[in-house]
């Protein structure tokens, strides 16, 4: 048998260092634990969820921030309590923790609180000691009541969705016969609403926007939509007019009226216009000794031919259009004052491209449909033409994606229009869009090593040649593509 190890025969000083080093062992046991339960306070504390626990006769015994901001109920009023009593006199309805005592199952309800108007989920689960006895039920509570504001919300926000869908179908059906005037911005949305109640009566109106933002087109969209629908529309580009010219291009004149004039004199736009309406694009262009002879014919809707003395009156809406500040030239004196108030009866703004993003791809296909019916062509963006095409700034707006869409598609050699193709692809390629200014240097080269890849396989239809192309391995293609899907975003099925 062997004779167990007495301290007796453990020499003095041996024993005097085995207590100092179990000292320090249980000094530095306690240290750590002291931490983890610091630490553990601190979590309870700051946790977001209410966190109420109970003994195991659901007596209060911590209770954290959040479940006070939850429910209303004070912790130093709370702690102790009975959670019987709190049932018994109505602070709450039933207790979750009560419920888990009885039956040592974890349980899960929804409370109201009185005191915070809140809903809250509540679940309760049992804590067991080593003899299988209910130790402690611990209560997670998570306030309902902000997601049912934010479900209310996107109820809300879905319900606007819904309400834009059937104004764009309700707006689409109207524009049968109205040339390159496509709507899917809020924006450009809001200003095809005011053009349908302008169209309604008979008012001059002054539409604003830049050069090539469509401005004729809303024009014509009044036009077809009002009462002189079936009448003429004249659209008059004042700005092309040489200046010495424009009136008797406006008003007409009789024969003899000036040297080279016609011998039996000429019909002005106006008279043409008569029972219509008449487009004056670019007023602005317009000299100032015609601009008090316009003023003239809207005050007396009448307009006298050059050369001649009668007064023939005219029956005709006038829809002018500028890319000017017209105000700044009104107190520059370049502009009559009168003449912009009687033009600007009802203004109606077409904003640029650029602030109408949800235009930009509808249009982009409604160009191409009309290139490929008139060519008999096939052609069709990338993705990554189309996220091009999507982040240009447009400078010269509809007219100018128009022109883009044409040129590419004619002079593509392949039915996919790739990023290469695009005119702006190099200088897009290297510009850093404002919200990824801030992104790690690591992003923003993963986002154009994604960009490559995602196009690439636009191009090819096929992992594996899209893998071969870029002089990548199969296998590092799939790896990094399916990583960056999930980063930034997904890009399509995957074909071998």
């Amino acid at each position: 048998m062997v004779e167990l190890l007495s301290l007796d025969r453990i020499p003095k000083a041996d024993r005097e260092k085995l207590r100092g080093r179990e000292f320090r062992d249980v000094r530095e046991e306690l240290e750590r634990t002291r931490d983890l339960c610091e630490k553990l306070d601190e979590i309870i504390e700051q946790a977001p969820d209410g966190i109420y626990v109970t003994d195991g006769d659901a007596n209060a015994i911590r209770i954290n921030p959040a479940f006070e901001r939850i429910s209303g109920l004070k912790r130093e009023e709370m702690l102790g309590v009975n959670h019987r009593d709190l049932e018994k006199y109505g602070i709450v309805a039933r207790s979750s923790a009560l419920m888990v005592v009885k039956t040592g199952k974890p349980v899960t309800i929804i409370h109201e609180y009185l005191p915070t108007n809140r809903q809250a989920l509540v679940t309760s689960i049992p804590v067991f000691d080593s003899n299988g006895e209910i130790n402690m039920v611990v209560s997670s509570t998570r306030d309902l009541t902000e997601l049912n504001d934010l479900e209310t919300k996107l109820a809300a926000e879905k319900e606007q969705r819904l309400r834009y869908e059937q104004q764009i179908e309700l707006i689409q059906n109207q524009l049968i016969g109205s040339n390159d005037l496509i709507a899917r911005d809020k924006r450009m949305l809001d200003t095809l609403s005011t053009a349908n109640r302008v169209a309604l009566v008979d008012s001059t109106v002054l539409i604003s926007g830049e050069t090539g933002s469509g401005k004729e087109e809303v024009a014509k969209y009044i036009h077809q939509h009002s009462a002189r629908s079936k009448g003429p529309f004249i659209a008059v580009n004042c700005g092309a007019i040489p200046e010495n010219l424009v009136e008797s291009e406006l008003f007409g004149y009789e024969k003899g009226a000036f040297t080279g004039a016609r011998q039996n004199g000429k019909l002005g736009l106006f008279e043409v216009a008569d029972h219509g309406t008449i487009f004056l694009d670019e007023v602005g262009e317009l000299p100032m000794d015609m601009q008090v002879k316009l003023l003239r014919a809207l005050e007396t809707r009448s307009i006298t031919h050059v050369g001649g003395t009668a007064s023939i009156p005219v029956d005709v809406r006038v829809i002018s259009a500028t890319n000017r500040d017209l105000l700044r030239m009104v107190n520059e004196h370049r502009f009559r004052e009168d003449l912009y108030y009687r033009l600007r009866v009802v203004p109606v703004l077409v904003p640029p491209l650029r602030e109408r993003p949800a235009d930009i791809v509808p249009l982009t296909n409604y160009f191409l449909e009309e290139i490929n019916e008139k060519y008999g062509f096939h052609r069709s963006f990338s993705h990554m033409a189309y996220r091009i095409l999507s982040r240009y700034s447009w400078p010269g707006n509809v007219r100018e994606l128009k022109n883009v869409v044409e040129s590419v598609a004619v002079m593509s050699d392949q039915d996919v229009i790739t990023a290469e193709s695009l005119p702006m692809y190099h200088e897009d390629l290297w510009a850093v869009p404002h919200s990824d200014n801030e992104l790690p240097l690591k992003e923003r080269l993963e986002k154009t090593e994604y960009a490559y890849m995602q196009e690439a396989y636009a191009r090819y239809k096929s992992v594996r040649k899209a893998a071969a192309a870029l002089q990548m391995s199969m296998p590092t293609f799939v790896r990094k593509r399916q990583k960056y899907m999930e980063k930034f975003g997904s890009g399509g099925e995957e074909r071998n």
